[in-house]
């Protein structure tokens, strides 16, 4: 059953829960975070065939080095960390294609790697519409944690751009009870797509 806040299974962030060994956490970054990666590898260049092993290869890579995520070592975005590990796979990848005589690509898959640049480019209008999904990718999941009026609360403010106080007046609460939930369920957003510990 919903509540108007965050359940004592839910209140440690995704994270934490992976790092302490949840598969349920593990389960929800993976479905979270992996049309982000299939993206960024289609982007630069990895062929429909590779996309999926390449995948699993970076989400092994983010398993064993999970532990050494602070996001106030990385602009506070685990998003930009999860870029970090997916552009050292990529480029890895390409240069296993340029050992291999019959890969496909030879010198062009060098040339792919080395275009494949340190730091997402925020400014780009595809990454912007695929950070968006993965926003709404994690507010599916945080969903069901809400009591509805608490999630309509937020998402007539946040996503409708409505007033407080006239969500306030259409729901029946308060100006301030608008602006409580809003607050919770933006947090629990953030602790969702990793932002926070």
């Amino acid at each position: 059953m919903p509540n108007s806040g965050v359940s004592d299974v839910t209140r440690l962030s995704l994270i934490s829960r992976i790092r302490g060994d949840d598969g349920v956490a593990w389960t929800e970054l993976v479905e979270l975070y992996s049309p982000l990666v299939r993206f960024w590898c289609r982007r630069y260049g990895i062929g429909d065939n590779d996309i999926h092993d390449l995948t699993q290869e970076i989400f092994f890579a983010v398993s064993r080095s999970i532990d050494h995520y602070r996001p106030m070592d990385t602009s506070g975005s685990f998003r930009a960390w999860l870029w970090s590990v997916s552009r050292h796979k990529m480029i890895d990848f390409q240069r296993r294609l340029q050992r291999w005589p019959t890969a496909e690509g030879g010198s062009t898959a060098l040339h792919t790697a080395q275009g494949i640049p340190e730091q997402i480019d925020e400014s780009d209008l595809s990454e912007r519409i695929e950070f968006n999904q993965l926003v709404h990718r994690a507010l599916d999941q945080v969903r069901t944690e809400f009591e509805p009026r608490s999630w309509q609360a937020f998402w007539r403010t946040t996503i409708d751009g409505l007033t407080v106080s006239g969500v306030a007046e259409q729901l029946g609460m308060s100006s301030a009870a608008v602006r409580q939930h809003r607050s919770r369920i933006l947090r629990r957003l953030r602790e969702q797509l990793g932002e926070s510990e």
